[in-house]
């Protein structure tokens, strides 16, 4: 007979036993979760939003030599010659478009689950933050400049629907998303409207009627879609949200404006994203702070005298018919081969920089110029408080320089600079509504004096400077200038 020790320890041995297997399947169990979820999400650590959260899909588009091409790209242009700091590039400014876009169309989901935001609108509006500055080409926005110089209704939203579409047939990426994620052709047009925006754009901005939507991606009951990544109606999206954020970290400026504020008080009325009415001061914070970007980095006057020797290099390589990459495509017909704009980068200006080719040492001398810091010189800026053509100095520029002798037409020339809220002389708060803590769910307009009497009164100026190519500006007379700055009217 087995003895009561005996049976106690064997209880005891075999309940142990149990419960280390029962441990062990716990553990198990969690592991594989864990496992799960590392295989479905990466983890981003941005320095503006934190730790970001990527979904699968996302994660493999950023993994392409389309997206890792931003790399390659400065969000500021030339503002890097200048500011030290502003060495940030496309790259993470799609992430962080990505990850914001991304959180403002959950929270409208769970705050709102009447409006019907389901999975597959969530993955495209966070396809389009991502891949909304695919098409940018070299220096950001001067390439733009440069392109709008040649071809006129180049847009770098038309060329980031192009290098997506490319994107997603080259890397077996179409398939995945229809096969593992039920995108279909509709919800492709959806990601490619989000992309390029509307094709009639309003001069003034302004709310569309039910009859004036242009969407197919979605039906007009979704028309807050549309506004998240950007905001063609207010200006007020998370794309300016991200860059004002990131361009001030940079640049060591001091942003007041709360964009989490912003997440967390947007709410759908009437198709279209309102804002509650104690955040109308907030909301101008958000041009305030672009203004103050625009004013002492976008147009700051070093910065604006490299892009334009930038702009010359570009031309004169065009001009000589340099080819992209050594063999495919110059430089402003890149656009129309995928594969050639892939190699389009800010890399472009030490590619001309090392090539030995006569007909580019002129291109090289500028290059030179840019790196020795004998950059252009400015003469004066002038500001106006309303919008002027470049057309209206042609003339004015011929005239100055028979007059000083010692310089030609060539080597004198302007550049016209537009500072606005967004959109032009309209106050673009006047067209973002508001809801109130009594009527959340109705969208009204605020009076002027209901946000504050400290309001601007001018939402537009333009700033033109007159500059001199040779290294030493010529002296101009005072009388000399003011005739020159007299425009008619």
């Amino acid at each position: 007979m087995v003895s009561e020790d005996l049976k106690l320890a064997s209880f005891q041995s075999t309940t142990k036993i149990h419960s280390q297997s029962k441990f062990v399947n716990i553990h198990k169990s969690t592991q594989e979760k864990h496992n799960e979820i590392k295989n479905l999400n990466q983890i981003f650590n941005d320095p503006i939003h934190g730790h970001i959260v990527m979904h699968p899909l996302l994660v493999k588009i950023i993994d392409t030599p389309h997206f890792q091409r931003l790399r390659n790209i400065k969000q500021l242009g030339g503002g890097y010659f200048v500011y030290p700091g502003a060495s940030h590039n496309r790259f993470e400014h799609s992430i962080g478009v990505c990850h914001l876009a991304g959180k403002l169309i959950k929270t409208l989901q769970e705050h709102q689950p009447d409006l019907g935001i389901d999975d597959k609108d969530v993955l495209c509006v966070q396809i389009a933050g991502l891949c909304h500055d695919l098409g940018h080409g070299p220096f950001s926005h001067l390439f733009q400049e440069f392109m709008e110089e040649i071809k006129p209704d180049w847009r770098h939203e038309d060329q980031s629907v192009k290098m997506f579409d490319h994107l997603i047939r080259q890397h077996g990426i179409r398939e995945e998303m229809r096969n593992q994620y039920k995108l279909d052709e509709t919800d492709l047009i959806f990601i490619r409207e989000l992309i390029r925006g509307p094709d009639r754009r309003s001069e003034s901005g302004g709310s569309s009627t039910d009859s004036e939507f242009e969407y197919e991606g979605r039906p007009v009951e979704k028309a807050f879609l549309y506004e998240i990544v950007a905001n063609h109606k207010t200006g007020i999206d998370v794309d300016k949200m991200d860059y004002l954020s990131r361009d001030c970290h940079h640049l060591g400026l001091k942003s007041n404006f709360d964009h989490e504020r912003f997440l967390m008080f947007a709410r759908v009325c009437g198709n279209e994203i309102c804002m509650r009415d104690k955040e109308a001061r907030n909301m101008y914070e958000l041009f305030h702070t672009r203004n103050l970007l625009h004013h002492c980095a976008c147009q700051h006057k070093a910065k604006n005298l490299v892009e334009r020797m930038i702009l010359d290099v570009l031309g004169k390589a065009d001009a000589a018919d340099f080819k992209v990459g050594g063999k495919m495509k110059k430089i402003s017909d890149a656009f129309e081969d995928e594969t050639a704009y892939l190699l389009l980068t800010d890399d472009i200006l030490h590619q001309i920089w090392r090539s030995t080719a006569d007909n580019l040492r002129d291109a090289r001398d500028i290059i030179n110029r840019i790196f020795t810091r004998k950059l252009y010189r400015s003469i004066q800026i002038k500001t106006f408080p309303n919008t002027v053509s470049k057309n209206s100095f042609t003339e004015k520029l011929e005239k100055l320089a028979r007059e000083l002798q010692t310089v030609t037409a060539d080597d004198l020339d302007v550049m016209v600079f537009s500072l606005d809220y967004g959109m032009r002389e309209v106050d673009p708060i006047k067209l973002l509504r508001f809801y109130s803590k009594e009527e959340p769910l109705e969208k009204i307009e605020l009076k002027e004096e209901e946000v504050s009497f400290l309001l601007p009164r001018q939402f537009t100026e333009t700033k033109v400077m007159l500059f001199c190519r040779k290294e030493e500006a010529p002296a101009i007379g005072q009388e000399t200038l003011e005739q020159f700055w007299t425009l008619p009217g």
